[in-house]
């Protein structure tokens, strides 16, 4: 099992996350047909893949923008549980994430273990769902959602206005 979870930019908190046990692929980008779909416009439709071979999961950077990893620029690379890898020098962050019984034959780096947050257990994992943004309900009013906490710091939208154009956050109405 893998879960991919998109980082709030600044706080590097968790926004939204996908779970998947089975895929041996899992694409990331723009285009509707993505494993997990971001609406930014430093994302390429086809930005990242993240594939098992063998027993070891691999990172690999496909966008024009580039895929970064502690500020420097990745091809392909090993899973690090935990690793954050950024889509673009001003994309979204991503935390990937292993299931403790995948046995691989990379290890965390302590380093990189010290500076990222915790993925708890209070958030319940869910599938990516591949609708048109425009069929996304608006939050309802005195409704709970995830920016309430964490508003979305930047001021650059997507045409549409339902996502920022720098993390690939959903906004608020």
């Amino acid at each position: 099992m893998i879960t991919l979870t998109l980082l709030h930019p600044d706080q590097l908190t968790p926004v939204q996350h996908w779970t998947f046990e089975t895929e041996p692929i899992l694409r990331i980008g723009r285009s509707t047909d993505n494993h997990v779909v971001l609406y930014s416009a430093v994302v390429s439709r086809y930005h990242v893949e993240v594939q098992q071979i063998d027993s070891v999961w691999q990172v690999m950077s496909l966008g024009a923008n580039g895929t970064y990893l502690d500020g420097k620029r990745i091809v392909q690379v090993p899973v690090q549980d935990g690793m954050i890898i950024r889509l673009a020098r001003s994309g979204p962050n991503i935390q990937i994430q292993l299931d403790p019984s995948i046995s691989t034959s990379v290890k965390p780096s302590p380093a990189l273990s010290q500076n990222l947050p915790k993925i708890g257990t209070a958030l319940e994992p869910s599938r990516v769902s591949r609708v048109p943004l425009a069929s996304i309900p608006a939050p309802m009013p005195n409704s709970k959602t995830a920016f309430e906490s964490s508003p979305c710091p930047h001021v650059r939208r997507t045409l549409d206005l339902r996502s920022c154009l720098d993390c690939g956050a959903f906004l608020r109405e």
